[in-house]
């Protein structure tokens, strides 16, 4: 029986984890060229180009955001030729988001930028016997964290003293 790793031991690894990712991500945004767009409207980019079209509603529950928020978004990206609005075919009164031609150069352009960095950088950097390790590790990351659904909730947080019991 395979042995469970000591707490201690997984909350360490944890936070270098979660510390990589954040400085890999910070990484990625340092190396694409923004075109002084916010993360807001390159979010929503990146949603349309990897999901595909999509009403102003699916978008902003995607994103988290009110409506009134991504109709703001929406109209800089639009004024920027990066999104099309075109008519709901199945109801011509509602409209469908999608990546214009520049949008879809906008989001391939940040992609591979940061993808030539990263292959340079793992070719350069690593043995092969070391990239082979890092390739094996990010499939086990993969298969146990994102395969399935969190094993462990959130933690609840307390209600401050005396308001527990208010309605």
């Amino acid at each position: 029986m395979p042995s469970t790793p000591d707490p201690v031991q997984a909350a360490a690894a944890a936070r270098e984890l979660r510390s990589f990712v954040g400085r890999l991500r910070r990484r990625f945004v340092e190396l694409s060229d923004n075109q002084e767009l916010t993360p807001s409207q390159t979010s929503l980019l990146s949603r349309l180009a990897k999901h595909g079209p999509a009403s102003p509603g699916a978008l902003a529950a995607a994103e988290r955001v009110r409506p009134q928020s991504l109709g703001a978004t929406l109209g800089v990206v639009a004024e920027r030729g990066l999104v099309r609005r075109d008519p709901d075919p199945t109801d011509g009164r509602r409209q469908v988001i999608s990546l214009s031609d520049d949008g879809r150069a906008f989001v391939e352009g940040r992609r591979e930028a940061g993808q030539e960095w990263l292959t340079h950088a793992l070719r350069e950097r690593l043995t092969t016997e070391e990239l082979a390790t890092v390739t094996a590790a990010l499939a086990l990351l993969d298969r146990t964290l994102l395969d399935a659904a969190p094993t462990v909730p959130a933690p609840a947080v307390p209600a401050p003293a005396g308001k527990a019991d208010r309605p």
